[in-house]
């Protein structure tokens, strides 16, 4: 038999759940790599703004970009090139939650939505619906992708 000896407090832990306070924060260095005047450091993005400097990122990187990381990227640009057709919006909503699933863990995927703007070439909305997994916050993301001459 084995016995265990609790504090005072502790009494109802049997009966009682344990409220766990501990969250865990997002944190990355903003892109822009802007300066702070008052301490000279890099401003920071936090959270949901962190998520979704992320998922920008992999969704604007082509495959091969990114050194020692092949695979890394959802290689959206290299769609802009080829001829319109209609099945390219599900193509390209595939790749981007398989990036999205596979690159960043912190984001859950609810929706995505591919749209071809009509009357200009090679351009291509994008918005993308997640969840961030340690707050359970919503986040829409809404980009547009356009092939530059």
């Amino acid at each position: 038999m084995t016995r265990r000896a609790f504090a005072q407090e502790d009494a109802d832990l049997g009966t009682n759940s344990v409220p766990v306070s501990r969250t865990r924060r997002y944190k990355d260095i903003d892109l822009t790599l802007s300066i702070k005047p008052t301490t000279g450091d890099v401003y920071k993005k936090l959270d949901a703004a962190a998520v979704k400097q992320a998922i920008k990122n992999l969704i604007m990187t082509n495959q091969l970009e990114k050194p020692f990381r092949p695979n890394y990227g959802a290689n959206i640009r290299s769609s802009l090139f080829e001829l319109a057709d209609y099945g390219d919006d599900t193509i390209i909503k595939d790749k981007i939650i398989t990036n999205i699933r596979r690159f960043e863990p912190r984001a859950e995927i609810k929706e995505v939505i591919v749209n071809s703007v009509e009357g200009y070439k090679n351009t291509i909305d994008v918005t993308i619906t997640f969840e961030i997994k340690s707050t359970s916050e919503v986040v829409q993301f809404t980009t547009n992708l356009a092939r530059l001459r």
